[in-house]
């Protein structure tokens, strides 16, 4: 058997973890680039304490899903405002936008050089700038996985922006950052996580670590989803969810579902032009 596995160079957990955030960023920028999906009121007290920290901040606010026209937005910002480190706070769509202006910030040329389908697909040739995700919602996993899902509204498709060096520096999941999330949010994005851990586990080419990862991301929220739902201040059932999305995150980049999910939007992309 042959397999790798990889994540966010470092994954920290717990409640009250957000108040770490000054001293952890300042190890990697002194001016940052805060990607978000929420109200920009929503990032004060993230700013706060990255200024504690001595760790300047901007907030750049993404609405809906990303676009690779929305993420170059989010790079001029970068630049204009000379930063050096990006945070993504929020779901899934601001941590993979977070991701993206990271990677596009340190490699120039056009973005369709290096996205799937419709692009070359090149492999990004520089580091991106250092990118921390921190998490709002229990679902995607995306704080450690290596990959943004971009729209492509001319081409009418989303696609991958992929690379192993896309992977945060640090993933920083404090589960009491979930607990306002509204049921119909609750819901939809706990069986993203839910389904994330399934989808892996019956992928051939699941690993013993993945597996691993499945099966407790499953556990985990088979019993605390519901509560979650109907008991949203439940501190146990948000710390609960919190674990199935990292879990379901690990377990999805490293059992080869997001090279199959990429193969499928490759043929899919081919099938669109034959019968174009």
């Amino acid at each position: 058997m042959n397999f790798e596995f990889a994540s966010a160079g470092r994954i920290i957990f717990g409640p009250g973890r957000i108040k770490e955030i000054g001293p952890l960023a300042a190890g990697f920028g002194r001016r940052a680039l805060i990607v978000g999906n929420n109200t920009v009121e929503r990032a004060h007290p993230l700013i706060e304490q990255l200024n504690a920290g001595g760790v300047g901040a901007g907030v750049f606010q993404v609405q809906g899903e990303p676009t690779v026209q929305r993420v170059l937005a989010g790079v001029q910002v970068a630049r204009q405002g000379n930063c050096d480190l990006i945070i993504g706070l929020g779901g899934g769509s601001a941590i993979d936008s977070a991701k993206a202006i990271a990677a596009l910030l340190s490699n120039p040329g056009d973005p369709l050089d290096y996205l799937e389908v419709v692009g070359q697909g090149r492999a990004l040739e520089v580091a991106p700038l250092p990118c921390i995700a921190i998490p709002t919602t229990a679902g995607t996993g995306a704080e450690v996985t290596r990959n943004a899902v971009l729209g492509v509204p001319e081409q009418q498709v989303k696609v991958s922006l992929r690379s192993p060096l896309m992977l945060p520096k640090i993933a920083l999941i404090d589960p009491e950052l979930t607990h306002s999330l509204p049921p119909d949010l609750t819901a939809s994005t706990g069986m993203d996580a839910l389904t994330q851990c399934l989808e892996p586990f019956v992928s051939h080419l699941a690993t013993p670590f993945t597996d691993g990862f499945c099966r407790e991301g499953m556990r985990r929220a088979a019993h605390s989803l519901r509560h979650a739902f109907y008991h949203g201040a439940d501190a146990n059932a948000r710390e609960e969810m919190a674990i199935a999305s990292v879990c379901g995150g690990l377990a999805l980049a490293n059992a080869g579902w997001e090279q199959y999910m990429a193969s499928q939007a490759r043929w899919a992309a081919c099938s669109r032009r034959r019968t174009a």
